[in-house]
């Protein structure tokens, strides 16, 4: 049974559930960083946490570096691999 607000002293009873929803955009930010290739099934419930709840342009800033990484990657794996990753 579900107290009423005037049993509380004015407060609504408020579960204490993990299930709480989203915060709105929350699955914008976690799909958009899948869809550029971060490992969203990978991360840890807290770091779910922390990405879901960031603005559109931190997203945009995190999926921006990593296209650029990214793009450089080959060359960055041939010096690992000539220099035996003396330089990196």
């Amino acid at each position: 049974m579900t107290a009423s607000p005037s049993d509380t002293g004015g407060a609504p009873d408020t579960p204490d559930t993990p299930d709480t929803p989203d915060p709105p955009g929350a699955c914008e930010a976690l799909a958009a960083l899948e869809a550029a290739g971060f490992p969203v099934a990978a991360f840890s419930p807290e770091q779910s946490a922390v990405l879901a709840g960031l603005s559109g342009a931190e997203v945009a800033l995190l999926t921006e570096l990593k296209r650029r990484l990214d793009a450089v990657e080959p060359e960055v794996q041939a010096h690992n691999v000539i220099a035996g990753a003396a330089l990196f």
